[in-house]
């Protein structure tokens, strides 16, 4: 039986770098191995010894394409520690910050790395001189989403306006009313954008998810919820570590994430869509409608959709806490430090985003735990390579190679979260 080994020396469009290897056995895909090998960066350990009130800004640096996603997840998680509870403006503005991560890096995805896949392009560069017109309206959305994140966090990448307890400095209204012109054109154009992406050619592929995501009783979520699955979990975030363990895999760096007793589960766009279409905006649930996207869809490839859908709500959230918005009295609540554990999710574009701290009485942390999304659905991906042996079996090295990378891309993997992505192994069993 011949050999057949697909080697990508990079691959392109993903946040970071690693490797996979595909063993097949005629036309089934016996093993799949998605390699994470970054050095580790520490960051548990870089927390521990260090004052509470740092954990926003350190974290942030694991992700500069989602370092909101590390501030909330760790000001909430302190928070739950120190008993503080943030409502009010401040929480608005929380949820206003979220909606321009969620902006900006959806349409980063979408159109600059996901595109290419469905309409055969091998980079953004490529697209853009075919389609130059949806890749600069794709600019004028994500410069919509970067200026709320500059607005309230400092600046756009690693906003360092964000503090445990809420904010250094909350905007004026004149200063968020500013941003609503454009805002309000991107939301049109994000219209047209869902219109596109639903021409595409959409792979026929399904699995039998248990999709987990955070769901909110009034809200889409995003910083507070409940934990919730297709497979009946229901569950209060403080009960994360019961029912889902992080384990070491000889060939990754990054640590695996699987439901205790049952294995793999799918955190992201689509588990968010699923558990939660009945909280969008009347807006965005239309443009769900007219796509022909329900809460019953299982196929992976559709979360390009979804984040379109995503990105529709949270431009029309941005605009609606922008023109209700009045400036709290104090930019933070007061902290009292105490010892204690806090724990949270939150909703980073990629999926649930997991923080736990242990404090002692000076508020130094003693413990801390991150469970980033991408590595919490590197089991799953491993396992839709595994169901698509049959596919990549019949087809040439090179066509493999892309369809691979597509499965991968479905995830908007931000590896460099916790580690790298890099070459690609395609290995017939029984050969050297």
């Amino acid at each position: 039986m011949t050999s057949r080994t697909i080697q990508v020396d990079v691959l392109a469009r993903v946040e970071g770098e690693g490797a996979l290897t595909l063993v097949l056995d005629g036309d089934t895909v016996v093993d799949a191995k998605l390699k994470l090998f970054e050095p580790p960066r520490l960051f548990e350990a870089m927390m521990r010894g260090r004052a509470c009130t740092e954990a926003p800004d350190i974290t942030a640096r694991i992700c500069g394409i989602c370092p909101v996603a590390y501030e909330m997840s760790a000001c909430h998680a302190v928070e739950d520690a120190l008993g503080v509870s943030v409502g009010g403006a401040l929480r608005e503005l929380r949820r206003l910050l979220y909606c321009g991560e969620w902006i900006e890096s959806h349409v980063l995805h979408m159109v600059m790395l996901h595109a290419p896949d469905f309409l055969g392009f091998p980079d953004a560069m490529a697209l853009a001189k075919q389609h130059p017109e949806r890749v600069r309206g794709s600019l004028r959305i994500k410069k919509a989403g970067n200026a709320i994140v500059a607005v309230l966090g400092g600046r756009e990448i690693h906003p360092v306006n964000i503090k445990v307890g809420g904010f250094y400095r909350v905007p004026s209204r004149t200063e968020l009313a500013q941003l609503l012109p454009d805002l309000r054109a991107a939301l049109d154009e994000a219209e047209d954008m869902l219109d596109w992406l639903a021409t595409f050619d959409i792979p026929a592929f399904e699995r039998d998810y248990e999709l987990v995501s955070l769901r909110h009783p009034t809200e889409y979520p995003m910083n507070e919820g409940r934990l919730v699955s297709t497979k009946g979990l229901d569950i209060d975030v403080h009960e994360f570590r019961a029912h889902i363990e992080e384990y070491q895999v000889a060939h990754s760096t990054a640590l695996q994430a699987r439901m205790v007793g049952r294995g793999s589960y799918q955190s992201g766009p689509l588990a968010r869509f699923v558990h939660n279409a009945d909280r969008l905006s009347p807006r965005a649930a239309a443009s769900a409608a007219r796509i022909g996207l329900d809460p019953t869809c299982r196929n992976p490839y559709r979360m390009l959709h979804v984040r379109g859908v995503e990105v529709i709500y949270a431009l029309g959230e941005a605009i609606r806490i922008i023109e209700s918005y009045a400036p709290p009295a104090d930019a933070s609540v007061p902290l009292v430090m105490r010892a204690g554990t806090g724990q949270a999710v939150t909703c980073a574009p990629r999926g649930i985003l997991y923080h736990r701290y242990v404090l002692d009485d000076a508020g130094i942390v003693h413990d801390a735990q991150i469970a980033p999304p991408t590595a919490q659905n590197q089991l799953g991906i491993e396992e839709d390579l595994l169901a698509m042996g049959p596919m990549l079996a019949t087809m040439s090295l090179e066509a493999a190679t892309r369809r691979a990378e597509h499965a991968i891309r479905n995830y908007d993997p931000c590896i460099s979260c916790s580690t790298h992505f890099l070459t690609l192994r395609f290995e017939q069993r029984g050969t050297p």
